[in-house]
């Protein structure tokens, strides 16, 4: 079934992005060919753009401890799953842990190896790392398949524990809010949105026979969806027909 987030605001926005290139990374990076290894690095560089921001450490802390300090007031509810429940407070000590014991800002260590910052500035310009700009690169990519993964493994390392902590916070903000069964009628779905504690994503969930897929505009206030189908040659159509789809309006 396929799954679309929305996020209401930067802040989900960039953990959204974050998990997405790990995602990339650690598929390309486990791959054995240079080409993998040769995505898996662009994108470990986009990572260090996009988590460029002095207080994404503190925000993760920060979030973490607030987690930790509600899930702990549900210790003994009936109607809590134990198990599950001491598992995540289990996670979220671990990667409260290794955030602390990291004590530089996120992707330090890379910033400061001159030759990966060599290598970012020329993957600013389109086919900038071609053999003949930047012979060593090309150089280590010939070094084979176990030293790329080595040297892979080595700059991803630190980076490790973010992600971690974002793993655990965006389970746990998918895994809340109570989904509803709604139809889209000839393509479009409006709802307004109200109550003391907004969302801050939105998740939606189609079937995998339908032949669109949902473009959203939102905000704290309401929500516009429109489904749109697809023919690679000219821009998205609307979908004419009603849209059954699930949708959940998720918050920490």
């Amino acid at each position: 079934m396929p799954s679309y987030d929305y996020p209401f605001n930067e802040r989900i926005r960039t953990l959204l992005r974050v998990e997405d290139l790990f995602a990339k990374v650690l598929y390309n990076s486990e791959a054995g060919h240079e080409f993998h290894h040769h995505c898996a690095l662009l994108t470990l560089l986009q990572i260090l753009d996009v988590v460029d921001r002095a207080d994404l450490k503190s925000d993760l802390l920060q979030e973490l401890e607030r987690q930790k300090t509600a899930m702990r007031l549900l210790v003994g509810n009936p109607a809590i799953v134990a198990d599950a429940l001491a598992s995540t407070l289990s996670d979220i000590e671990i990667a409260v842990k290794e955030l602390r014991t990291e004590t530089s800002k996120f992707g330090q260590t890379l910033r400061a190896n001159e030759w990966l910052m060599s290598i970012k500035q020329r993957a600013g310009i389109l086919g900038g790392v071609c053999e003949f700009d930047v012979p060593s690169y090309h150089y280590w990519l010939g070094l084979g398949e176990d030293r790329r993964k080595s040297d892979l493994d080595a700059w991803l390392r630190p980076l490790i524990p973010m992600q971690q902590a974002i793993i655990i916070i965006l389970r746990i903000l998918r895994g809340s809010g109570a989904t509803s069964k709604l139809m889209a009628t000839s393509g479009a779905y409006q709802q307004m949105l109200g109550g003391a504690k907004p969302a801050q994503m939105l998740k939606i969930e189609l079937a995998d026979s339908l032949t669109c897929f949902p473009e959203v505009s939102a905000n704290k206030y309401a929500i516009n969806i429109r489904f749109n189908t697809l023919d690679c040659t000219q821009k998205p159509q609307k979908y004419e027909d009603d849209v059954p789809f699930l949708l959940t309006l998720c918050n920490l």
